[in-house]
């Protein structure tokens, strides 16, 4: 093989793999707070929480989807082992999940919005 096609090999590994990592995860900027933990969706774990707020979970099904008070990601905010705040979070449509079929569009299209940040302490979702 000649070096062109090791490198436009490489390069498609590594595409088909940022693909599969995006397809599988979704993203969100969070403020909670102090000493809380944060469930999403119902999940028994609660979400990581990084420095800045970012959490990267799995995606959602259908029934995330709309707008709260109806709609949305389902929530729970815990401290000492007791809920302090319960609600729905602003959902997203995965365009990404049209892309992966079969499943991402049927089990997978709904997700957090990586554009606003989730304000659980004042309660905006901007």
């Amino acid at each position: 093989m000649e070096n062109g096609e090791v490198g436009m090999k490489k390069l498609l590994s590594l595409l088909a793999l940022v693909m599969v990592i995006s397809a599988c995860s979704t993203t969100g900027k969070f403020k909670v707070p102090e000493g809380s933990q944060l469930y999403l969706y119902k999940r028994p774990q609660p979400v990581q929480i990084g420095t800045d707020g970012t959490v990267t979970t799995k995606p959602y099904f259908w029934t995330a989807a709309g707008f709260p008070p109806g709609g949305g990601v389902p929530y729970r905010l815990e401290k000492d082992g007791k809920t302090i705040k319960e609600g729905r979070l602003r959902a997203k449509f995965r365009v990404v999940s049209i892309f992966w079929p079969p499943f991402a569009l049927i089990y997978w299209p709904m997700g957090l919005n990586p554009n606003i940040t989730y304000d659980l302490v004042n309660d905006t979702q901007m």
